[in-house]
């Protein structure tokens, strides 16, 4: 088992021994997802491609692709990006 497999394994016993929620402790991308007009993503690494019909983000764990139509960028903050419009699919990829 490498180092990093082991410290996520880690993380994951404490973050269950002290009921902390896993996005916090282990860095993961918390993505909310309301009705089909709205997508808040925490913990994000940035923005990598921004259209009407696409908003692809970096997270921890992958890219996060949004897609859809009249797509626009609401909030845009260090940790926190809230995506609105007709929301057609959000998708993890690596």
């Amino acid at each position: 088992m490498s180092w990093r497999d082991r410290k996520k394994q880690i993380q994951q016993q404490v973050a269950n021994v002290f009921d902390i929620p896993r996005d916090l402790m282990m860095d993961l991308p918390k993505v909310v997802l309301v009705g089909d007009v709205q997508v808040l993503i925490e913990n994000h690494r940035g923005i990598m491609v921004y259209t009407p019909e696409t908003v692809k983000v970096s997270t921890t764990i992958g890219d996060l692709a949004v897609t859809g139509t009249d797509l626009t960028l609401k909030n845009i903050l260090p940790d926190e990006i809230m995506v609105e419009g007709r929301i057609k699919s959000v998708i993890f990829t690596d």
